[in-house]
């Protein structure tokens, strides 16, 4: 007659036993997870300054960015632009010494569906470059956004030189946007981007390397864009910087 009552009794015992531990875990891990937060917050607050005053920085110059698009890995078309940063705080770009278009060769109905097979790559092209500087050009706000959304993450390594941040749904629902930065220069060093445009479907991938300028301003030095769904790409070499 009393085992039914032993048996409860253990049981009772591993049960209070399980919940101390348990919640001895749940507050011991309460200010790891403060630290974790915090840390990650801090080491945001340097990319968001650096990002807003380099951008500020870049008002003053203008430069040239010359641009290669390639469709099935051959290469259609090569443009030189002159780019500066406008009041609004966005890119202007004026191309330099345009070439006017060739004229296709054949009847009515070939050139009609020439050119309008050029004018869907050309509108294509600019949708994924325009899309590329949206991600190159990291937005603090955005930044602070995604981190209190919990959607950034910080990789281990790099070691004293530099810092990993893995930004999800940053401009677009399950993106991912990879930043490296210089810890001792105080600098985004590249980025790597995979996003799409309208649909998932039409994936973009993105990568691009920054570098300083002599007064320390930084700056995207070159990026290779790549549009699946056409096997297009575009490729960017940035130079020539020039205060202003």
């Amino acid at each position: 007659m009393k085992r039914p009552f032993a048996v409860g009794v253990r049981y009772s015992t591993i049960t209070l036993c399980l919940t101390v531990t348990f919640s001895a875990l749940t507050l011991s891990a309460r200010p790891a997870m403060a630290q974790d937060a915090a840390a990650l917050q801090a080491k945001l607050a340097e990319v968001k300054q650096a990002s807003a005053a380099n951008k500020r920085a870049l008002s003053h110059y203008n430069w040239q960015e010359s641009v290669t698009t390639s469709i099935k890995g051959e290469v259609k078309k090569q443009q030189l632009f002159l780019v500066n940063v406008g009041p609004d705080g966005q890119q202007q770009k004026s191309e330099i010494n345009a070439q006017p278009a060739a004229q296709a060769s054949g009847g009515p109905l070939k050139r009609h569906i020439v050119a309008k097979k050029k004018a869907e790559f050309k509108e294509y092209g600019e949708q994924i470059a325009d899309l590329a500087r949206r991600y190159t050009q990291p937005d603090p706000e955005r930044l602070q956004q995604a981190l209190q959304q919990g959607n950034i993450s910080m990789q281990l390594g790099g070691g004293d030189t530099t810092m990993t941040l893995v930004v999800k749904n940053y401009i677009k629902p399950n993106d991912s946007l990879t930043l490296v930065f210089n810890k001792k220069l105080k600098a985004i060093q590249s980025v790597r981007v995979s996003s799409y445009l309208d649909d998932p479907s039409d994936a973009v991938t993105i990568a691009a390397q920054f570098a300083k300028l002599p007064d320390g301003t930084n700056h995207v030095t070159g990026s290779q864009i790549n549009g699946v769904s056409k096997q297009l790409s575009v490729m960017t070499q940035n130079s020539n910087y020039q205060p202003i």
